[in-house]
């Protein structure tokens, strides 16, 4: 055994001791390098990328619509049914308190006579008549003479009438001195515009009209522009 004088022994002791705190504070420094590094919350959203967006932020505000854009459930305008089977807008459609009604002259031709009804747009405001209006003869009491006259064919078109115009549909039927229908002269011709409940009383002055019997038919075509073919 080789016997170290106490002095080197002393110096290998503090020259092990100073190793070891070296050691120590070594792995003191490691550790404080590490824990300044950001450390991710578990629940956190990570930042959007690449235009994806957030869970956090999709949906959180309503898209607007572009400018002028209607949505699906903005109510449109409703048309009402025409008298001949088309459509008018209800807020157009001339009202029988709009309108004035007159008879023209008779034009007669092949055993027919022809008597334009005409319907005046005497109101202040743009309105609309489409399809064929109502007539009845009556008798100086109201009593309807003969039955409903029918109505011929054709296709109905939307009239406009401004304050002032004019739309007339045609009334016609077989001479009765021709056709040997029973006949009646009547008061006045009640005329009910398309679309409408309330009628229009106008003098009757074309003589006497066929109420029954053979070839009795009277027809109305559809309304027309004007006040005569």
């Amino acid at each position: 055994m080789v016997y170290s004088p106490r002095s080197a022994r002393h110096g290998a002791l503090l020259v092990g001791t100073v190793a070891v705190l070296g050691l120590l504070s070594a792995c003191g420094n490691s550790h404080d390098v590490h824990s300044n590094t950001p450390v991710t919350d578990s629940g956190t959203a990570a930042p959007a990328t690449g235009g994806t967006s957030s869970p956090a932020s999709a949906g959180s505000a309503p898209v607007s619509a572009p400018a002028g854009a209607h949505s699906s459930s903005t109510p449109q305008t409703s048309p009402s049914a025409g008298g001949g089977g088309g459509t008018v807008a209800a807020s157009a459609r001339c009202h029988t308190s709009e309108l004035s009604a007159s008879v023209g002259r008779n034009d007669p031709g092949a055993g027919q006579e022809n008597f334009p009804v005409v319907l005046t747009n005497k109101s202040g405001r743009t309105c609309t008549l489409r399809g064929f209006p109502g007539a009845a003869f009556v008798n100086g009491s109201g009593t309807q003479l003969g039955p409903d006259p029918k109505r011929e064919s054709g296709s109905p078109t939307t009239i406009t009438l401004k304050p002032g115009q004019s739309a007339w549909a045609g009334l016609t039927y077989s001479n009765p001195g021709i056709s040997g229908a029973k006949t009646a002269t009547p008061a006045a011709l009640l005329v009910t515009p398309p679309d409408e409940r309330d009628a229009l009383k106008v003098a009757w002055s074309g003589g006497s009209v066929p109420v029954s019997g053979n070839s009795s038919s009277v027809f109305l075509s559809a309304l027309s522009p004007g006040t005569a073919p």
